[in-house]
């Protein structure tokens, strides 16, 4: 039964890897290509090599992705290179289909006039895709896998700002592409490399807000000489219980309470204002990415307390 339970699910996530890919490319045919700007990443270069060589972006995404799903098979997850893999594949398929299809008639073409709108839409589309790929274990290949393998070897690291780095660096690179030839000499335009941080920025930022959004809390540490009064006002005021944890200053040696609270983000500031009212108190937050299990995200509900125990 367990099996068949992970076997379905396992399923779902390549139906919807695949129906991102399809997503992904209609994105690009629809809002990137007819605008002149390299988005980012792997697909940022293979739109570039489009735009100057007619080379398609279908093949060049093939040629590059592939050994990095390879690579990645043997030094990242093996999931991870097959979910990526499944993606990679049908984004190409998909580019290529759409690619010979005539669109034109939906295709926005900004004529250089309004180009941070399909910067913006695209931006938002591929970040979601970003953020939902890579929430199960999966990604949109190329500099993706790349990040990967950096962060897993780097913990500190994060997946979506080693991202933004290497894409600003592709950006830059946009800037001799995109020159155009007027009277027989080459001009060069920022706009392209600003269209691409841009895009990078949004994309990133989306995926992220995606990965860690609804989830999303803070974590308050407070040393204090009045534990009692603090912790009876958190749970009073905010709804969320407080474990307490003995301490000792290193310097005084004087025996305090440390107390840990988690709280949303909606009441950051609650939690503030109520340390600020006990002068011998030292506090300090945390972001917590995520929360599981019986977190309560709704300030209005009741705290849900610990079973009492029976023993006498």
């Amino acid at each position: 039964m367990e099996f068949k339970q992970f076997a379905k699910k396992e399923l779902w996530i390549y139906v919807m890897t695949a129906a991102l890919g399809c997503l992904y490319a209609f994105s690009y045919i629809l809002f990137i290509v007819p605008n002149d700007f390299a988005p980012s990443g792997i697909n940022g270069i293979a739109i570039m090599v489009q735009y100057k060589l007619k080379f398609s972006v279908g093949y060049m995404s093939l040629l590059i992705n592939i050994p990095l799903c390879i690579f990645a098979y043997f030094f990242v997850d093996k999931g991870f290179a097959f979910k990526t893999a499944t993606f990679c594949i049908v984004y190409s398929l998909s580019y290529l289909i759409f690619q010979n299809m005539d669109l034109a008639a939906y295709q926005y073409d900004a004529k250089d006039v309004d180009t941070i709108y399909p910067v913006i839409i695209s931006g938002l589309v591929c970040g979601m895709c970003y953020g939902l790929l890579f929430k199960h274990n999966s990604s949109t290949g190329g500099t993706d896998v790349i990040s990967k393998f950096l962060s897993k070897r780097n913990r500190q690291l994060n997946f979506f700002y080693v991202t933004f780095i290497i894409n600003a660096l592709i950006a830059v690179a946009s800037y001799f592409v995109y020159g155009k030839n007027i009277d027989g000499v080459t001009v060069y335009d920022y706009k392209p490399v600003c269209l691409c941080l841009l895009y990078s920025f949004i994309s990133s930022f989306t995926g992220n807000r995606i990965i860690t959004g609804s989830k999303e809390a803070y974590k308050f540490i407070i040393i204090t000489a009045s534990p009692a009064a603090i912790e009876n006002e958190l749970i009073k005021s905010l709804h969320h219980t407080v474990t307490r944890i003995h301490a000792q200053g290193g310097y005084t040696h004087r025996n305090k309470e440390l107390l840990i609270c988690i709280v949303n983000k909606h009441q950051l500031v609650d939690c503030e204002t109520i340390i600020k009212k006990y002068p011998e108190t030292f506090a300090f937050v945390e972001n917590v990415n995520q929360t599981y299990g019986r977190f309560n995200r709704n300030a209005k509900q009741s705290i849900i307390m610990p079973p009492q125990s029976d023993d006498r």
